[in-house]
């Protein structure tokens, strides 16, 4: 898979979040590897992910302490990083409209 946006994994470990540097890199590492077809390969992998729709992931970072919105486009094998933050950011959010 190739992930969009790794800036935006980078500027929130930046900006204060030192401790999901590694966690972030980890989940970057893994899915530049993953060769997914649909969503039954995302949850093999990562059963604690939280499928919102038929492209949208919510994936659990640094033992659950970041929340990491992911639009998965299987066909073109992209990955689109949607937002990176902590739980409460997360609430606040409609993760159907990112």
């Amino acid at each position: 898979m190739r992930i969009i946006a790794r800036k935006t994994l980078q500027d929130f470990w930046q900006a204060g979040h030192a401790d999901a540097e590694q966690p972030l890199k980890a989940w970057f590492g893994e899915l530049s590897q993953a060769a997914w077809t649909g969503m039954a390969d995302v949850k093999a992998r990562y059963p604690h992910a939280s499928v919102i729709d038929a492209e949208r992931i919510v994936f659990n970072i640094g033992g659950n302490k970041y929340r990491l919105v992911a639009k998965v486009w299987f066909a073109g094998q992209a990955v689109y990083v949607k937002f990176v933050g902590t739980h409460a950011k997360y609430d606040g959010l409609d993760v159907r409209s990112l």
